[in-house]
């Protein structure tokens, strides 16, 4: 009996096996595919490993420049004084506004709430894991953009992720600007409201789109308060206006604005001046607040209390670990200090918007950071900066899906603690490469 149920088990086991082998060859058969045209567009990302902490100077891993270093010479000052050592690649594409992401005292502050709340809770908020420094941050926040109450998520992609689901009902509508993050998107979609996607920045359009809305319990208007491929600021006061006209509330994503747009660097609506007409504002962490990790929703008591019961990514992620935590309120406490930042930033911004177009570049938006260097031709961009790394200036070229077909960048993104003669060596540098590529005359 039992040799028999051995033999009537063989033949079946062959067959289960090839067929399990061909399904994964045609499974890397099908990814090579995708992968070859993604090469053959000229698209490919490749990801530089970079061997330092994050800084105005860093050092990148096969890329001469001697050791990166971002060692702030004696007690840090909102002045932002530029660090002493030379050496390293200029880095000029990432998040790091403020440059608190290797401030000294927000790297003790994380040190110190390691040292003293652990690694991390091992748990989701709701079962063990919220701790005292999670609920002090929160009231910082709220505090910081002058909201009733706000809410922690491992990440802004999840705060966008949660919102819309947790808030819209199929009664309700939600409208969007067609260029907002792929993380206001993806929550959109997840939602079961009636969706309307409006035109970039075009007010008539939204107006129009408000007017079809007029039946639907909640109207939510979603829009990024700055665009993080383009540079540029949305129209807050005339969609405040809108929203107000015809009965709607406003939402804003502040990820590239928090930390240093508007005169204390609370964001696109202190800019504006339409602070108290936004209803809800997500942000994150890991940009201008320490670089970590980590992202939030701020705003009325009852949302608040609503996400902490629905919002899906709260409910099932760990809680943020300690040591992010502690940055972020170290970088917040420090922001709140003095708002000297908003001046440097300002005058650096312009400094390369202006000698970039004075030698013949097209960037795009106005008055921002993110400066935009347009290029078209996906492989321009990716091959041009590649050439600045190799001149010791690190930037990416940012080409489909990021951004649409043919309006391929380079996004160059200006820091507090680049000094002036970093954003000349910057400019140099593009001037050079783009005349090799023809690019420039």
């Amino acid at each position: 009996m039992w040799a028999g149920r051995v033999l009537r088990a063989a033949p079946s086991a062959a067959p289960r096996g090839r067929r399990a082998l061909s399904a994964l060859t045609q499974l890397r058969g099908v990814l090579e595919e995708e992968l070859d045209a993604i090469r053959g567009a000229g698209t490919w990302k490749s990801e530089r490993v970079i061997t330092s902490r994050q800084g105005p100077r860093i050092h990148v891993d096969g890329v001469s420049g001697g050791p990166g270093t971002d060692a702030f010479p004696g007690p840090f000052l909102l002045s932002f004084c530029v660090p002493s050592s030379t050496s390293g690649i200029l880095n000029f594409c990432a998040n790091n506004y403020l440059g608190l992401s290797s401030h000294p005292e927000v790297i003790q502050a994380g040190l110190q709430a390691l040292e003293e709340f652990g690694a991390g809770l091992s748990s989701t908020r709701f079962i063990c894991g919220t701790q005292s420094i999670h609920k002090d941050l929160e009231a910082k926040i709220a505090r910081f953009h002058q909201r009733e109450d706000a809410i922690l998520y491992p990440s802004c992609f999840d705060a966008n992720a949660g919102l819309f689901e947790a808030l819209l009902s199929p009664q309700d509508a939600v409208l969007s600007d067609e260029l907002n993050h792929a993380s206001i998107i993806d929550g959109i979609r997840l939602c079961k409201a009636h969706k309307y996607r409006y035109r970039h920045l075009d007010m008539a359009d939204l107006e129009a789109k408000l007017q079809e809305a007029q039946n639907h319990r909640l109207r939510l208007v979603a829009t990024d308060g700055a665009f993080s491929m383009d540079g540029d600021i949305a129209p807050l006061q005339e969609i405040c206006h809108l929203a107000s006209r015809y009965g709607a509330l406003v939402f804003v994503d502040e990820c590239h604005a928090t930390g240093f747009l508007g005169a204390t660097g609370r964001g696109t609506d202190e800019l504006l001046g339409v602070m108290d007409q936004v209803t809800i504002i997500n942000s994150t962490l890991g940009k201008a607040l320490g670089g970590a990790s980590g992202g939030y929703t701020t705003g009325p008591g009852p949302l608040v209390s609503l996400l902490r019961q629905r919002a899906r990514p709260y409910l099932f992620s760990n809680s943020l670990p300690p040591a992010v935590v502690g940055c972020a309120s170290k970088a917040l406490d420090l922001l709140m200090e003095s708002n000297a930042i908003v001046q440097s930033m300002a005058a650096k911004t312009k400094r390369f918007r202006s000698k970039m177009e004075a030698a013949g570049f097209t960037v795009l938006g106005a008055s921002h950071p993110i400066c935009p260097v347009m290029l078209g031709d996906a492989r321009l961009a990716s091959c041009m900066a590649d050439d600045m790394l190799k001149r010791g200036i690190f930037v990416i070229g940012f080409s489909y899906p990021v951004v649409p077909k043919n309006k391929a960048r380079i996004r160059v993104q200006i820091s507090a603690v680049h000094s002036e003669e970093d954003i000349d060596r910057c400019v140099e540098a593009f001037v050079e490469v783009g005349r090799l590529h023809g690019a420039l005359p």
